[in-house]
C-alpha cells in the first residue's frame, strides 16, 4: 500500500506562478519545458515555496537556462545537498525547440519569461515559458482600466439583479 501524502505538499499542479508577467508582457506563444533540479529543490517546489518574479530564460553555450528563479533551500536537508537558491537551472527542450527559441530571441527581440512552474500528471517538474514582447506604459494603463471596468460592471449587475 502506498504511503499517505504529506500534508501541504503538491503532487501535481502549480508550484509557483509569475502573475506579473502577463501584466508586463504580451505573451505571443507558450512552451512547456522540463527543468533539471536536484532532490532538495524538488521538495522545496512541492512545498510551494518558489518565486518567479524576477526570473528569465536565455541561451548559454547553445542551451536554454532559467536564470534568477528563487527556489529556497530545503530546511530539513543535509549539509551535503545544499544548493544556491538563485542558481541557473538547465531547461530540458528538444534541440529544434531550443534553436527556434534562440532564433526568435535574436531575430525579433522577444523575451522568454517563465509563467509558472508546475508538476505534470507524472509528477515531473515543468516550467511554462512565454515568448513575450514588453508592453508600453499606455498598454498597461488600458489593461488596468479594463480590469477595473469589468469589476465595476460585475458589481453593478450583482446589485441590480
Amino acid at each position: 500500500m502506498a504511503e499517505p501524502r504529506k500534508k501541504g505538499m503538491i503532487s501535481h499542479g502549480i508550484a509557483a506562478q509569475n502573475r506579473k508577467a502577463r501584466f508586463d508582457y504580451k505573451i505571443l506563444e507558450t512552451i512547456e519545458a522540463g527543468l533539471a533540479l536536484v532532490g532538495p529543490e524538488v521538495k522545496s517546489l512541492r512545498a510551494g515555496r518558489a518565486a518567479l518574479t524576477e526570473a528569465w530564460a536565455g541561451e548559454r553555450d547553445g542551451e536554454m537556462w532559467l536564470f534568477n528563479a528563487h527556489i529556497p533551500e530545503w530546511q530539513a536537508g543535509s549539509f551535503v545537498a545544499r544548493f544556491e537558491p538563485r542558481r541557473p537551472r538547465k531547461l530540458l527542450l528538444h534541440s529544434k525547440q531550443a534553436r527556434e527559441l534562440i532564433g526568435a530571441i535574436a531575430r525579433d527581440g522577444a523575451t522568454l519569461v517563465p509563467l509558472d512552474i508546475h508538476f505534470n500528471e507524472r509528477g515531473r517538474a515543468k516550467v511554462l515559458l512565454g515568448l513575450a514582447e514588453g508592453k508600453k506604459k499606455h498598454d498597461k494603463r488600458a489593461a488596468v482600466a479594463a480590469r477595473d471596468w469589468q469589476r465595476d460592471k460585475a458589481r453593478l449587475m450583482r446589485d441590480k439583479g
